[in-house]
């Protein structure tokens, strides 16, 4: 369908679509993600092309280092874009699964089965392959979707959005599954609003795209937002382990929303072991932001650098910038996360398991890990195939939102005639 035609027209193509989507057979979407994998690597040349243009252009506007690295595409992410789509075919069909089943007193037997949930909606900030990602998700799923990306990705998500969009019409897949919106912000207005029309929207970005939802949406919102996350080095850590894990969460990919964005150390490991991470993240060209008490553990080496302020401590940085603490227990550790956490990833590194059980239980995160890097808070690692987001909030997706995420409930119920 042309993107001239009224927005209006086009979630009404989708909301016909969904409902083909949705008794689609498993095998017939299984076909349709492999045409889209294939269509990725047929038109690889093209679909780098334009990005290139897209990453230029960033440049040219001195975009965060950040943003250019979460924007670029090029052979291995184009392959790894691919082998996701794959990796959600090869995975059970979450339509149609019976979670429960039972017989009350009166004879009715009652099954709840798993259904799509309709139309989504997906907005997301200089991240191309969520066009992917999410696109096959959906299909999976059962579900059309509609997707709306940033202003800085604007020809990277066109033309994979047309690939996609061809790949599915020549496996006969209804127009209108796809649906891709262009930057407009009134359009994007439209669509949050569009209620009995988009059944979910999941945005992908920062606080402020988030602060805009919750004061214009009219449909329901899951909000995949960001990732202010900590590593804490308890006091029986192993300090080697704790070290390798703090360098990768904070380096390996600093401007993802798993990255590692605070190091909190307990009070009785702090001297020894403060020096050594400091000298190895600098040495990664982190800066450092410490407070009192780690600037003395560190020793002189610190007087430089900056003090870490309640401001820093809440930040999501999303680049080569740690904030550092010093804390006296794993409860004092629990309540900063708390405190400045946003819900996403935290990990604590300790060969005490009472501390680890005390930690995940008493730490308010969707994802809680002990002895491992919070880099590995993603769909795919997850062995979900593909992720369209990492959900914050406290509803049915918490986490990585994966297949099971885009489907709900209904009850399917048989007698034999009884009446009440």
């Amino acid at each position: 369908m042309s993107a001239t035609t009224s927005l209006n027209d086009r979630l009404a193509a989708a909301r016909s679509a969904s409902r083909t989507l949705a008794v689609m057979s498993p095998g017939d979407k299984v076909d349709a993600l492999e045409a889209i994998a294939r269509a990725l690597t047929s038109r690889s040349a093209d679909i780098m092309a334009e990005n290139a243009e897209d990453v230029q252009a960033a440049r040219r506007a001195k975009a965060p280092t950040a943003m250019v690295d979460r924007l670029l595409l090029d052979d291995s992410r184009l392959d790894a874009m691919a082998q996701g789509i794959r990796a959600v075919a090869a995975l059970p069909d979450p339509v149609g699964i019976v979670d429960a089943g039972w017989r009350v007193t009166n004879g009715l037997e009652i099954l709840e089965t798993r259904v799509p949930l309709g139309v989504i909606g997906v907005i997301y900030e200089g991240r191309p392959n969520v066009t992917t990602d999410a696109a096959a998700l959906a299909l999976k799923s059962g579900n059309a979707i509609v997707l709306r990306g940033s202003s800085i990705a604007a020809r990277s998500n066109r033309i994979l959005g047309d690939v996609v969009m061809a790949a599915l019409a020549g496996a006969g897949v209804p127009d209108g599954a796809i649906t891709m919106l262009g930057t407009d912000r009134d359009e994007m207005l439209e669509m949050i609003r569009a209620e009995g029309q988009v059944d979910l929207v999941i945005p992908r970005g920062g606080e402020d795209l988030k602060a805009y939802l919750i004061e214009h949406a009219r449909v329901p919102v899951i909000y995949a937002a960001s990732g202010n996350c900590h590593v804490y080095v308890d006091s029986s850590a192993d300090l080697n382990d704790a070290l390798a894990i703090i360098v990768n969460a904070k380096c390996q990919r600093p401007g993802v929303c798993n990255a590692a964005e605070s190091l909190l150390v307990h009070r009785d490991v702090a001297a020894e072991f403060l020096p050594r991470a400091a000298e190895a993240l600098i040495a990664q060209g982190v800066e450092l932001r410490v407070s009192d008490e780690a600037r003395a553990a560190i020793g002189p080496s610190a007087a430089d650098l900056p003090a870490a302020t309640d401001d820093d401590f809440a930040r999501e940085f999303l680049s080569l910038i740690l904030s550092v603490g010093v804390v006296g227990s794993v409860d004092e550790a629990i309540d900063h996360i708390n405190r400045f956490g946003s819900g996403h990833s935290e990990s604590i590194i300790t060969a005490s398991l009472e501390a680890a059980q005390a930690f995940q239980l008493g730490v308010d995160a969707a994802c809680v890990y002990v002895n491992a890097s919070t880099r590995f808070t993603d769909g795919g690692e997850f062995g979900m195939g593909a992720e369209i987001g990492i959900s914050t909030q406290k509803l049915h997706a918490r986490g990585p939102i994966g297949l099971s995420h885009l489907t709900t409930v209904k009850y399917l119920i048989t007698g034999t005639g009884q009446i009440r």
